[in-house]
Protein backbone atom coordinates (compact mmCIF):
# COMPACT_ATOMS: atom_id res chain seq x y z
CA UNK A 1 0.00 0.00 0.00
CA UNK A 2 1.85 3.16 -0.95
CA UNK A 3 1.13 6.46 0.70
CA UNK A 4 1.72 9.47 -1.34
CA UNK A 5 2.78 13.08 0.53
CA UNK A 6 2.81 15.98 -1.08
CA UNK A 7 2.33 19.38 0.90
CA UNK A 8 1.21 19.43 4.31
CA UNK A 9 1.99 17.32 7.93
CA UNK A 10 2.01 13.71 7.38
CA UNK A 11 -0.98 11.55 8.39
CA UNK A 12 -1.13 9.25 11.69
CA UNK A 13 -2.14 6.91 8.92
CA UNK A 14 1.04 6.82 7.18
CA UNK A 15 2.77 6.81 11.16
CA UNK A 16 0.61 3.83 11.55
CA UNK A 17 1.45 1.84 8.53
CA UNK A 18 5.40 2.74 8.97
CA UNK A 19 4.84 1.24 12.42
CA UNK A 20 3.06 -1.60 11.38
CA UNK A 21 6.16 -2.09 8.61
CA UNK A 22 8.91 -1.12 11.43
CA UNK A 23 7.15 -3.84 14.02
CA UNK A 24 6.26 -6.65 11.30
CA UNK A 25 10.37 -6.33 10.42
CA UNK A 26 12.48 -5.64 13.36
CA UNK A 27 10.34 -6.67 16.49
CA UNK A 28 7.61 -9.83 15.22
CA UNK A 29 4.73 -11.33 16.87
CA UNK A 30 5.41 -12.31 20.65
CA UNK A 31 1.72 -14.09 22.24
CA UNK A 32 2.56 -12.55 25.63
CA UNK A 33 3.01 -8.86 24.18
CA UNK A 34 0.05 -9.62 21.84
CA UNK A 35 -2.62 -10.57 25.37
CA UNK A 36 -1.14 -7.73 27.09
CA UNK A 37 -2.03 -5.08 23.96
CA UNK A 38 -5.55 -7.30 23.78
CA UNK A 39 -5.87 -6.56 27.29
CA UNK A 40 -5.55 -3.07 27.03
CA UNK A 41 -8.82 -3.17 24.35
CA UNK A 42 -10.84 -5.59 25.86
CA UNK A 43 -10.80 -3.26 29.23
CA UNK A 44 -11.10 -0.50 26.95
CA UNK A 45 -8.00 1.37 28.80
CA UNK A 46 -6.93 4.72 27.28
CA UNK A 47 -4.51 3.70 23.98
CA UNK A 48 -1.50 5.39 25.74
CA UNK A 49 0.71 2.40 25.60
CA UNK A 50 4.22 2.83 23.92
CA UNK A 51 4.54 1.18 20.33
CA UNK A 52 6.37 -2.32 20.11
CA UNK A 53 9.06 -0.62 18.31
CA UNK A 54 9.53 1.53 21.55
CA UNK A 55 9.17 -1.29 23.92
CA UNK A 56 11.91 -2.79 22.09
CA UNK A 57 13.81 0.62 22.56
CA UNK A 58 13.52 0.46 26.46
CA UNK A 59 14.66 -3.16 26.45
CA UNK A 60 17.59 -2.48 24.08
CA UNK A 61 18.44 0.37 26.30
CA UNK A 62 18.30 -1.24 29.68
CA UNK A 63 20.56 -4.46 28.26
CA UNK A 64 22.88 -2.21 26.83
CA UNK A 65 23.32 -0.54 29.93
CA UNK A 66 23.30 -3.83 31.81
CA UNK A 67 20.47 -2.58 34.19
CA UNK A 68 19.99 -4.76 37.73
CA UNK A 69 17.18 -2.46 39.06
CA UNK A 70 14.12 -0.61 36.98
CA UNK A 71 12.07 2.01 38.40
CA UNK A 72 9.08 2.65 35.73
CA UNK A 73 6.83 5.36 36.91
CA UNK A 74 3.12 4.40 34.76
CA UNK A 75 2.48 1.07 34.69
CA UNK A 76 -1.33 0.93 32.53
CA UNK A 77 -1.83 -2.87 31.51
CA UNK A 78 2.66 -3.66 32.31
CA UNK A 79 3.26 -3.68 28.73
CA UNK A 80 6.27 -1.63 28.57
CA UNK A 81 6.91 -2.73 32.14
CA UNK A 82 7.37 -6.27 30.39
CA UNK A 83 9.44 -5.09 28.01
CA UNK A 84 11.82 -3.42 30.90
CA UNK A 85 11.70 -6.66 32.76
CA UNK A 86 12.61 -8.76 30.26
CA UNK A 87 16.11 -6.78 30.23
CA UNK A 88 16.99 -7.72 33.69
CA UNK A 89 19.23 -10.63 34.77
CA UNK A 90 17.50 -13.63 37.05
CA UNK A 91 17.97 -11.40 40.18
CA UNK A 92 17.28 -8.15 38.71
CA UNK A 93 14.52 -5.81 40.22
CA UNK A 94 11.71 -3.75 38.65
CA UNK A 95 9.09 -1.79 40.19
CA UNK A 96 6.15 -0.32 38.83
CA UNK A 97 3.79 2.62 40.36
CA UNK A 98 0.55 2.80 39.20
CA UNK A 99 -2.50 4.56 40.73
CA UNK A 100 -5.53 2.86 39.13
CA UNK A 101 -6.36 -0.31 41.03
CA UNK A 102 -8.30 -1.56 37.90
CA UNK A 103 -5.20 -1.27 36.11
CA UNK A 104 -3.22 -2.82 38.55
CA UNK A 105 -5.49 -6.11 38.23
CA UNK A 106 -4.95 -5.86 34.80
CA UNK A 107 -1.09 -5.70 35.14
CA UNK A 108 -0.90 -7.99 37.27
CA UNK A 109 -2.30 -10.88 35.67
CA UNK A 110 0.06 -9.73 32.33
CA UNK A 111 3.06 -10.50 34.49
CA UNK A 112 2.13 -13.72 35.76
CA UNK A 113 1.14 -14.64 31.98
CA UNK A 114 4.53 -13.26 31.11
CA UNK A 115 6.59 -15.17 34.19
CA UNK A 116 7.76 -12.26 35.24
CA UNK A 117 5.77 -12.03 38.78
CA UNK A 118 8.93 -12.23 40.67
CA UNK A 119 10.94 -9.60 38.97
CA UNK A 120 8.35 -7.24 39.08
CA UNK A 121 6.63 -5.27 42.07
CA UNK A 122 3.94 -3.32 41.36
CA UNK A 123 3.12 -0.51 43.70
CA UNK A 124 -0.62 1.55 44.00
CA UNK A 125 -1.13 4.40 44.80
CA UNK A 126 -0.37 7.95 43.67
CA UNK A 127 3.41 7.95 42.19
CA UNK A 128 4.04 11.30 44.30
CA UNK A 129 3.38 9.15 48.04
CA UNK A 130 4.69 6.23 46.29
CA UNK A 131 7.86 7.32 45.53
CA UNK A 132 8.36 9.18 48.72
CA UNK A 133 7.85 5.85 50.27
CA UNK A 134 10.75 4.21 48.14
CA UNK A 135 13.02 7.32 48.43
CA UNK A 136 12.31 7.11 52.33
CA UNK A 137 13.72 3.07 52.43
CA UNK A 138 17.25 4.75 51.65
CA UNK A 139 20.21 4.64 49.52
CA UNK A 140 19.69 0.62 48.57
CA UNK A 141 16.62 2.38 46.96
CA UNK A 142 18.95 3.33 43.76
CA UNK A 143 17.75 2.64 40.27
CA UNK A 144 20.19 2.14 36.86
CA UNK A 145 16.99 3.40 34.65
CA UNK A 146 13.98 5.13 35.12
CA UNK A 147 11.37 5.22 32.83
CA UNK A 148 8.52 8.19 33.54
CA UNK A 149 5.14 7.82 32.04
CA UNK A 150 2.67 8.45 34.06
CA UNK A 151 0.24 11.61 34.05
CA UNK A 152 1.65 14.44 32.76
CA UNK A 153 1.62 17.52 34.82
CA UNK A 154 3.49 15.86 37.11
CA UNK A 155 6.15 14.99 34.93
CA UNK A 156 8.74 17.80 36.91
CA UNK A 157 7.68 16.51 39.84
CA UNK A 158 8.37 13.15 38.90
CA UNK A 159 11.77 13.93 37.52
CA UNK A 160 12.75 15.44 40.94
CA UNK A 161 11.76 12.13 42.30
CA UNK A 162 13.65 9.93 40.28
CA UNK A 163 16.86 12.29 40.62
CA UNK A 164 16.70 11.31 44.55
CA UNK A 165 16.28 8.04 43.32
CA UNK A 166 19.05 7.38 40.72
CA UNK A 167 22.93 7.28 41.50
CA UNK A 168 25.64 8.87 38.88
CA UNK A 169 25.36 6.59 35.99
CA UNK A 170 21.78 6.41 35.80
CA UNK A 171 19.42 6.78 32.65
CA UNK A 172 16.13 8.83 33.51
CA UNK A 173 13.78 8.58 30.12
CA UNK A 174 10.46 10.77 30.57
CA UNK A 175 8.02 9.90 27.63
CA UNK A 176 5.64 12.29 25.83
CA UNK A 177 7.66 15.76 26.44
CA UNK A 178 6.38 16.89 22.79
CA UNK A 179 2.89 17.09 22.21
CA UNK A 180 2.78 17.46 18.94
CA UNK A 181 3.40 21.33 18.66
CA UNK A 182 1.95 22.43 21.61
CA UNK A 183 5.17 22.34 23.98
CA UNK A 184 5.94 25.87 21.87
CA UNK A 185 2.84 27.52 23.52
CA UNK A 186 4.46 29.27 26.47
CA UNK A 187 1.20 30.94 26.71
CA UNK A 188 -0.89 27.23 26.96
CA UNK A 189 -2.74 27.25 30.18
CA UNK A 190 -2.89 23.59 29.90
CA UNK A 191 -1.30 22.39 33.67
CA UNK A 192 -0.05 18.90 30.93
CA UNK A 193 2.23 21.90 28.69
CA UNK A 194 3.18 23.63 30.85
CA UNK A 195 4.07 21.05 33.14
CA UNK A 196 5.89 20.34 30.20
CA UNK A 197 8.09 23.20 29.49
CA UNK A 198 8.91 23.56 33.40
CA UNK A 199 10.27 19.88 32.72
CA UNK A 200 12.95 21.02 30.32
CA UNK A 201 13.84 24.07 32.28
CA UNK A 202 14.64 21.50 35.14
CA UNK A 203 16.58 19.44 32.33
CA UNK A 204 18.67 22.86 31.08
CA UNK A 205 19.45 23.83 34.30
CA UNK A 206 19.92 20.84 36.84
CA UNK A 207 23.91 20.48 36.77
CA UNK A 208 23.41 16.66 38.10
CA UNK A 209 22.32 15.58 34.58
CA UNK A 210 23.53 15.50 30.89
CA UNK A 211 20.27 15.69 28.85
CA UNK A 212 18.51 15.59 25.55
CA UNK A 213 15.42 15.37 23.72
CA UNK A 214 14.49 13.61 20.64
CA UNK A 215 11.05 13.85 18.84
CA UNK A 216 9.38 10.97 17.03
CA UNK A 217 6.51 10.27 14.97
CA UNK A 218 4.43 6.50 15.39
CA UNK A 219 0.71 5.49 15.15
CA UNK A 220 -0.27 7.90 18.20
CA UNK A 221 0.92 10.50 16.26
CA UNK A 222 3.83 13.36 17.12
CA UNK A 223 5.89 13.44 20.38
CA UNK A 224 8.91 12.66 21.88
CA UNK A 225 11.16 11.66 24.32
CA UNK A 226 13.99 13.38 27.05
CA UNK A 227 16.56 11.31 28.17
CA UNK A 228 18.97 12.36 31.39
CA UNK A 229 22.08 10.80 32.61
CA UNK A 230 22.90 11.42 35.75
CA UNK A 231 26.38 12.68 36.63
Amino acid sequence: MAFQQENGPMSKELYAAIDTFLSDSLVGADAVLDAVRKSCIDANLPPIAVVPTYGKFLNLIARAMGARTILEIGTLAGYSTIWLARALPADGRLVTLEADPTHAVIARTNFLRAGLSNIIELREGPALATLAQLAAAGSETRFDLIFIDADKPNNAAYFNWALKLSHPGSLIIIDNVIRDDRILDSDSSDPSIQSRRQLFALLANEKRVSATALQSVDAKGHDGFAMALVL
